[in-house]
């Protein structure tokens, strides 16, 4: 627990008052030198006297308005606790600490931070505040901001906070702009990293009003823009600071170009797509592959209005696939799991239904160095060989692939083999319908949150009806969803988790023993499996880039061979779609897109318009 107990005002200014009567003495103890900015493993792609990222234009010009699109509905303007639903956006009003380049795995450069501090073993950092930050009131950005928003976020944020920040054993001021950050002695060389991401929230704003509940009214922020208006569920406009701290921040030059940020609210993704045809928003990226083929046309396609763009993506994919909850009894053997998984016949999914765009998924890092392949090398087996009792044993003997077809869509020998599993676990076909000896059926619901995916599931559920089990699909609303999801109340999900270049703390929310019960956590499959923890603190405890990939490799073959998913499919490409409006700076960032690096060509722009118009689509736009 951090020495700064939020339990009342007196106390809280006496904990102040005593960290800041010890600073002379806790800065007097380190001798360590202040940078400019962290790498996770080797050495910072900028250096101290950088000047922008080479994937921005200092030089952009500033206005215009950029409208993008969000799903669903909206309720709250406060993303940090686990009431609500939080509008689109909202992290454009805030600062943290650090912010990340996109040119590297997972290197952060100082934002409302002026400099870093850390010792080589990493059990401590120290970050001192800019001078210059200021909240949008006028009023600077202290140390005590720092701590609050630490301790309120652990105390009253989302569960994930607390689970995140857990190894923070104090927080403490050490004069008037230094905070330094003290860890429990764990290694783990992301924690200063982490402490770097830390969302920080103005305590003084909050001081006549309850953090912990849901509300509309616009948030006090230190960030780029500020809410300017809105219209709950229907849309939300965000205003560019004219005199915003930081436009002058090395990490923020040639960003945030845009005087407005408007986000525009759809029912669903089909309804979304015909809104940037329409003109109602700007920029759309595609995740379906026959959306990307077939109904990107009209005039405004034609003619080139609409830009179709497909990216190379050189970040990894992670895993997206039909995700089993193992807090259902009947989906607790693997082989269960494993004999679902024939059911599934990707490759004439591929061909039928994705007009061959798609790659089938084998590893849970996908796209990147992190995914395991073949045997296990030497390195690999040092970290698994003490596991070797709990984990399956084709980890060593066999290399992961999921099942394969011809795509004829003629399944029957992966179904001869899925029923053959099916036995060995004690379910057999009665009066077509499958069960186990108590009379239980093996039907389950697939819950979904797109009809894009009713399409995709339909073949897939007739496959496993062959079996004797029947599934049905449920489509809802994403605020249903996304409740139902948060407390693990569902069968199957299409689930996915997106992975970094470099993998750490957020693996034990994705999969930790911690995570599996904790409501709102990414643990939605409920693993709670102790050599997949061992395997999780290898990756977290990593001391350079080798031992990392080794060890994410060994987290990758157990996850895969427990056959927690059924893994489908992803893209090496990022397919995009805009309004031909933009100029964007000569170099791409390595690893993501960076929309707020764009700009907009003020000439283009009056012909997009006209075209609009023209054609009776015009968009209004809050101005």
């Amino acid at each position: 627990m951090s020495a700064i107990v939020r339990a009342s005002a007196p106390r809280l200014a006496l904990a102040l008052s005593l960290a800041l009567a010890g600073a002379a003495s806790l800065h007097a103890d380190e001798t360590v030198d202040p940078v400019h900015g962290i790498a996770m493993h080797g050495d910072l792609a900028y250096p101290a006297d950088f000047e922008h990222f080479a994937y921005t234009n200092p030089g952009a010009p500033k206005g215009g308005t950029l409208t993008l699109d969000a799903l669903g509905s909206y309720d709250s303007f406060n993303q940090y606790i686990i009431k609500g639903d939080p509008a689109a956006g909202l992290g454009l009003i805030y600062d943290s600490l650090t912010t990340r380049s996109l040119d590297e795995p997972f290197s952060e450069y100082g934002l409302l931070a002026e400099s870093i501090e850390m010792p080589d073993d990493r059990s401590w950092v120290a970050f001192t505040l800019r001078d210059d930050a200021r909240w949008h009131d006028g009023e600077p950005v202290t140390v005590e901001d720092v701590i609050w928003s630490l301790e309120t976020l652990k105390e009253k944020g989302r569960p994930f906070f607390r689970f995140y920040y857990q190894n923070v054993v104090k927080a403490e001021a050490d004069g008037e702009r230094r905070i330094k950050i003290t860890f429990d002695g764990t290694v783990n060389r992301e924690l200063p990293l982490i402490m770097g991401q830390l969302p920080i929230l103005p305590k003084h704003y909050y001081e006549g009003r309850p953090f912990d509940q849901t509300s509309l009214e616009p948030p006090l922020g230190s960030g780029p823009y500020k809410i300017k208006s809105f219209e709950p569920g229907r849309n939300v406009v965000y205003e560019r600071v004219e005199d915003y701290w930081g436009r002058d921040v090395p990490a923020n030059r040639g960003r945030y170009n845009f005087d407005l940020v408007r986000y525009e609210y759809f029912r669903d993704a089909n309804v979304a797509l015909e809104g940037l045809k329409a003109g109602e928003y700007d920029i759309r990226v595609e995740n379906s592959s026959k959306n990307w083929a077939t109904a990107y046309s009209g005039p405004a396609v034609d003619a080139g209005w609409i830009v179709k763009e497909e990216i190379s993506r050189q970040a990894g994919t992670g895993m997206q696939s039909f995700a089993f909850n193992l807090r259902r009894k009947k989906f607790q053997n693997p082989k269960v799991r494993r004999a679902l998984a024939y059911a599934f016949d990707f490759e004439w999914t591929n061909e039928n239904l994705f007009y061959g765009q798609y790659t089938r998924t084998d590893s849970f890092f996908e796209n990147s160095e992190l995914a395991s392949s073949g045997l296990p090398d030497e390195a690999e087996l040092a970290l698994l060989e003490p596991l070797r009792d709990q984990i399956p044993p084709e980890v060593f003997t066999e290399t992961y692939q999921p099942s394969t077809t011809d795509g004829s869509g003629n399944n029957r020998k992966n179904l001869r083999m899925a029923l053959n599993l099916l036995k060995e676990a004690g379910w057999t076909v009665k009066g077509g319908k499958l069960t186990n000896q108590a009379g239980e059926s093996l039907d389950f619901e697939v819950l979904l949150v797109s009809p894009l995916f009713e399409r995709i599931t339909a073949p897939f559920a007739k496959n496993l009806e062959r079996l004797g089990i029947y599934v049905s699909m449920r489509t809802i609303d994403p605020a249903q969803y996304q409740n139902r999801v948060e407390k693990f109340d569902f069968d199957v999900i299409v689930g996915s988790w997106g992975q970094s270049l470099s993998p750490g703390n957020e693996q034990r929310d994705f999969w930790g023993i911690e995570a599996a019960d904790r409501e709102g956590s990414r643990n939605l499959l409920g693993i709670k499996n102790p050599a997949i923890d061992s395997l999780i603190d290898a990756v977290i405890q990593a001391d350079s880039r080798e031992a990392l990939v080794t060890a994410t490799r060994a987290l990758d073959r157990v996850l895969l061979w427990n056959h927690y998913v059924i893994p489908q499919w992803h893209s090496p490409v990022d397919r995009i779609a805009y309004w031909n409006k933009f100029e964007r700076p000569e170099n791409d960032p390595k690893f993501g897109i960076d929309q707020f690096a764009w700009w907009i060509d003020q000439g283009k722009e009056e012909e997009v318009i006209a075209v609009q118009e023209e054609s009776g689509d015009a968009k209004t736009t809050t101005q």
